[in-house]
């Protein structure tokens, strides 16, 4: 378990910071903006969940915010092996299924696109959507910093299905109020 104490500890105030494995890298690191991208996508799940008040879907919104604890530990984790163990936690393939899981079932009862969907609706819906937005940033930036440096090929993968989730999670939602806002190519011309 984690403990703090002291939230402050001077040690970045020379413009780097610790990783799991006690090295420290600059903080404008492709690893530390992959992790912050990580942070602001939990952030912003955080509060889709607060406009969504009591919504059955926020305990799978919850449990995705604990996973990107520990995604973000996986991506502040150097090294090439990936495999989880006491001391270190990995995003595994079990969490990228459940995403998989809960996309097909969200998916289920939607009726196909016909359209982009605008992302707008309801606060809820286009908090999901804004929260899908960042989670696509922070993949980008997890592509970027993988091409310097090895990451879990899951942790990865989670990204991307998150995405997805977040996306028919946001269309589950605007089914329950009157449906997906439909782009109409061309409407203001």
């Amino acid at each position: 378990m984690v403990k703090l104490n002291k939230i402050y500890t001077r040690t970045g105030d020379d413009g780097t910071t610790g990783l799991v494995d006690g090295s420290r890298i600059a903080k404008s690191s492709a690893r530390m903006a992959l992790i912050g991208d990580v942070d602001e996508a939990n952030s912003a799940i955080g509060v889709a969940i607060a406009a969504l008040g009591a919504d059955p879907i926020v305990p799978d919104l919850t449990r995705i915010q604990n996973d990107l604890f520990d995604l973000g530990a996986d991506f502040a984790t150097p090294g090439e092996e990936f495999e989880p163990d006491e001391m270190t936690l990995r995003i595994v393939p079990a969490q990228v299924e459940r995403l998989e899981r809960e996309i097909d079932a969200m998916n289920e009862g939607l009726e196909p696109l016909r359209s982009f969907i605008l992302p707008a609706g309801t606060a809820a819906v286009s908090a999901l959507h804004l929260a899908r937005a960042v989670v696509r940033r922070a993949e980008r930036s997890a592509v970027a910093a993988a091409g310097g440096m090895p990451l879990n090929p899951q942790a990865l993968a989670y990204l991307n299905r998150l995405s997805d989730h977040l996306f028919v999670a946001a269309r589950l939602v605007a089914s329950r109020s009157g449906g997906d806002v439909l782009w109409v190519p061309g409407a203001s011309r």
